[in-house]
């Protein structure tokens, strides 16, 4: 049986990214995208781990962790781009395993859900790891493609252009798939 992770976050592409990483990672991994919905998926799919975004669309993140934490016995990891001592200092008080400070590498977060479940965690081919790195560079292939997140998920793919002059201009650098069109 897979350990069971739920997700509450309203961005759409950052949830999907955070699902098929976890899942990647051997999770069951379920999105919701605002609080009232995360409240009844927690319900429905009673996850061993809550991952949370500290501002939803229609309500604060602790008031979903408050009212999850009534009917379920489950880790919570706190994701927000708003790291105020504040809102550190309640997640503290409210029993909150992991923070995670937005944006933050996907193998943090993998690592604190699975430090949480007591999973021994190994990157799946060669994610988080700079061997991967290389690895995906030189063959040109993703082995886990990303989808574009405010341009702070993606890692730009600058490559020059040989040229005969010393010192390369702007129009030689090129990025994405024109860079390697150009190769």
């Amino acid at each position: 049986m897979l350990n069971k992770v739920l997700v509450v976050e309203d961005e759409q592409l950052l949830a999907e990214n955070l699902k098929d990483y976890l899942q990647a990672q051997g999770l069951d991994v379920r999105i919701a995208h605002d609080g009232a919905t995360g409240i009844g998926e927690a319900e429905r799919f009673a996850p061993d781990v809550m991952v949370f975004d500290y501002r939803l669309p229609d309500m604060e993140g602790f008031e979903v962790l408050d009212a999850v934490r009534r009917n379920r016995n489950c880790h919570f990891v706190l994701i927000t781009g708003h790291p105020t001592a504040e809102v550190c200092e309640r997640a503290r008080q409210l029993g909150v395993s992991h923070i995670l400070f937005k944006p933050f590498p996907l193998a943090e977060l993998a690592r604190a859900v699975c430090d949480l479940l007591g999973m021994e965690r190994e990157p799946k081919a060669g994610m988080g790891t700079s061997e991967g790195f290389v690895e995906r560079r030189q063959s040109r292939t993703e082995s886990f493609p990303l989808q574009l997140y405010d341009g702070s998920w993606v890692l730009a793919d600058r490559r020059r252009i040989p040229s005969t002059s010393k010192a390369p201009d702007d129009e030689q650098l090129l990025t994405g798939d024109q860079g390697r069109d150009k190769l």
